[in-house]
């Protein structure tokens, strides 16, 4: 299969502009599970962008690694002081705290770039349960 058959994501066009505005930076990441009134955090990590070239493809079988069955992912992407990518202390400190406002509040996944598994945009919207 050659690139050009391969299909464009909105996750492809978001990172490539992020690049292009940015250059190389670090991505909070949260993979979820999504119900039909629910979504739950499974787990989250950081990585450090330094070129546009990733596909949603190669992000999904990064993500096969997890361990865990998920329906979308919420990207936050960061930059250090001096721009770039932060320090892996730092970003785990900011994963940390990601992950406790998650805890209090879901629609913080809004906050980030959030894809369902074929990389297409998502939006969370509390609902009121009867």
């Amino acid at each position: 299969m050659s690139i050009s058959d391969q299909r464009v994501t909105d996750f492809d066009r978001w990172l490539a502009e992020e690049f292009a505005k940015t250059g190389a930076f670090t991505v909070l990441a949260v993979l979820v599970e999504i119900s039909e009134t629910k979504v739950r955090p499974l787990c989250s990590t950081y990585f450090n962008v330094i070129g546009d070239e990733i596909t949603w493809g190669e992000i999904t079988v990064l993500f096969a690694g997890a361990g865990a069955e998920w329906d979308g992912a919420s990207f936050f992407p960061i930059t250090g002081p001096n721009d770039g990518p932060i320090d892996n202390p730092t970003a785990r400190l900011k994963l940390r705290e990601l992950e406790a406002r998650l805890d209090d509040d879901r629609l913080v996944l809004n906050q980030g770039q959030f894809f369902d598994k074929w990389g297409r945009r998502l939006k969370i919207e509390e609902i009121g349960l009867q």
